[in-house]
This record gives structure tokens, sequence and C-alpha cells, in this order.
């Protein structure tokens, strides 16, 4: 969940696998980071398509990636878990 937008958390774990993967690439064989856009991923859920419409979509997609981090259990990992930390 981020806000008022919420997501499964296996479309997150995606998410992040994405992310992930663009930083283990050799950096002069692509397009600068500034330039790049998860939008344009052919693999990106489209449960996240309606937020490549919105100007914080980079924003929303790094938090969401947080919560699918390896080292939090999927309980910790989602909101409805209070007492975790």
């Amino acid at each position: 969940q981020d806000g008022d937008l919420k997501f499964p958390l296996e479309s997150v774990k995606k998410l992040k696998e994405l992310m992930d993967g663009n930083r283990h690439i050799n950096p002069r064989m692509v397009v600068p980071m500034a330039s790049y856009s998860l939008c344009q991923e052919k693999h990106l859920p489209e449960e996240f398509w309606p937020v490549c419409k919105r100007e914080d979509a980079l924003m929303i997609f790094r938090r969401l990636s947080l919560a699918a981090e390896d080292d939090l259990c999927e309980i910790c990992a989602n909101a409805a878990c209070a007492g975790c930390f």
C-alpha cells in the first residue's frame, strides 16, 4: 500500500525484480536512468499502469519496492501488521 493505492504483494515483488534488474545492466549499454521509465517495461504488472499516469510514479514505485525487501517477512511488509518493528 502507498497512500490510498493498494497492490497485491506478488505484483510489488515483480516490480522490485524489474527495478533491481535494471541496476545490474552495464550503464554504458542503456539509456540514462533519468530518461528510463518502469512504465516502458513490457513485464510491468497491469495493476501499476494507472500509477504511470501520475507525476509521482517513480517515488511510488521506490516506496513500494522497499516494502518487498528480502529482509522483511511477508507479514511485516503488509500494512495490516502493526507490531513487527
